[in-house]
C-alpha cells in the first residue's frame, strides 16, 4: 500500500553511504565487464504487498482519517485496490470511486491518515511483518555478484527506512526511491532515477510487486516486472496488466529471475536461407 507509511520518524541513511554504494555497485560492474562476467543486474522491490504486509495498519490509518472527516470509510477491498500509489493519489481515486468523493478533502485525510500511522506504528500491537521467505529472498540475491537490490515505494523515505530498519534491511539496498523523490505509480520515475542511481540499463532491470500500478511503471520505464500473489492485487489484474511473469512464493523469484534474463539474452535463431 505504498503511501500511507509516510508519517515515520527515523534518520536517513547519509548521502555519503549512498555515494559509496553506489561507486562501489559501478566499480564492480566494471570488473564484471573486463573479465568477461555479465553485467550488473537491478532488482527492484515494491515496498507495502511485496515486502511487508501492512494492510492492517494501513487500514486502520485510513478508518481514523475517514472518520476525522465524519465520512464513510470505503470498504476494504476499495482501500487495497489503490495500495502503491502516493497518499494524495490513493484518496483522490478513492474519493472518484465514492459517491460525491469530489467533495472529500484530500488534504485533510493526507494529513490525519499521516498522523494515525506515525501513532499506530508505536503500538506494538500493529506490525508490518515481512512475508515469509522476502529475507531469505533478499539474502540469496544480495549475494550474488552480478544483481543489486532497489526499492520503488509510494511510503516517504523516512517510512520505508523506518520498516526496513525495524527488519534490519537498511543496508540491503543500493537504491531507494519513494514518492518523495519522483510522481506517484505508475508513472516511471522511480525507475528511471534507480536505474541512473546505479547505471543500469532498463534491459538489466527488473520490477517485483504486487499492484498493477507497478507493473505499468516497469512497462513505462523500459523495464520488466515479476508479479507476486501474495499481495494486494489479484493474479488475474496482474496479468492484464501485462506481467512478464507470476510467482506464488518467494522460493521462485530467483528461478523466474534467471529464466527472464536467460531468454532475453539468448542469441536469436538464425533465419533459413536457400542453397
Amino acid at each position: 500500500m505504498a503511501a500511507w507509511r509516510d508519517a515515520q520518524a527515523t534518520t536517513l541513511a547519509p548521502t555519503g553511504d549512498r555515494s559509496k554504494t553506489r561507486e562501489n555497485a559501478i566499480k564492480g560492474d566494471s570488473k564484471h565487464r573486463q573479465s568477461g562476467h555479465k553485467s550488473l543486474k537491478l532488482i527492484i522491490f515494491d515496498c507495502d504487498g511485496t515486502l511487508v504486509d501492512s494492510q492492517h495498519m494501513i487500514c486502520a490509518a485510513m478508518q481514523q482519517a475517514y472518520e476525522a472527516h465524519g465520512l464513510a470509510v470505503p470498504p476494504t477491498e476499495k482501500l487495497l485496490s489503490i495500495v502503491g500509489l502516493s497518499l494524495p493519489d490513493a484518496f483522490r481515486r478513492l474519493a472518484g470511486l465514492a459517491e460525491g468523493g469530489e467533495h472529500h478533502p484530500v488534504d485533510g485525510l493526507v494529513t490525519c491518515y499521516k498522523t494515525a500511522f506515525a501513532a499506530l506504528r508505536q503500538s506494538d500491537q500493529h506490525l508490518e511483518p515481512l512475508y515469509p521467505g522476502a529475507r531469505a529472498a533478499l539474502d540469496a540475491l544480495g549475494r550474488r555478484p552480478d544483481m543489486l537490490l532497489g526499492i520503488a515505494t509510494g511510503k516517504s523515505q523516512r517510512g520505508v527506512r523506518a520498516v526496513l530498519g525495524r527488519h534490519g534491511l537498511s543496508d540491503r539496498f543500493a537504491t531507494i526511491q519513494t514518492a518523495d523523490d519522483a510522481p506517484s505509480k505508475p508513472h516511471p520515475g522511480m525507475v528511471l532515477a534507480a536505474m541512473r542511481e546505479t547505471g543500469v540499463p532498463p534491459g538489466d532491470t527488473m520490477v517485483v510487486g504486487d499492484t498493477v500500478f507497478d507493473v505499468e511503471m516497469a512497462r513505462a520505464a523500459g523495464a520488466r516486472a515479476i508479479g507476486v500473489g501474495w499481495g494486494y492485487h489479484s493474479a488475474e489484474a496482474l496479468a492484464a496488466a501485462g506481467v512478464d511473469a507470476l510467482i506464488g512464493d518467494f522460493s521462485e523469484l530467483a528461478a523466474a529471475l534467471d529464466r527472464l534474463w536467460i531468454a532475453t539474452s539468448a542469441p536469436e535463431p538464425m533465419a533459413a536461407t536457400s542453397l
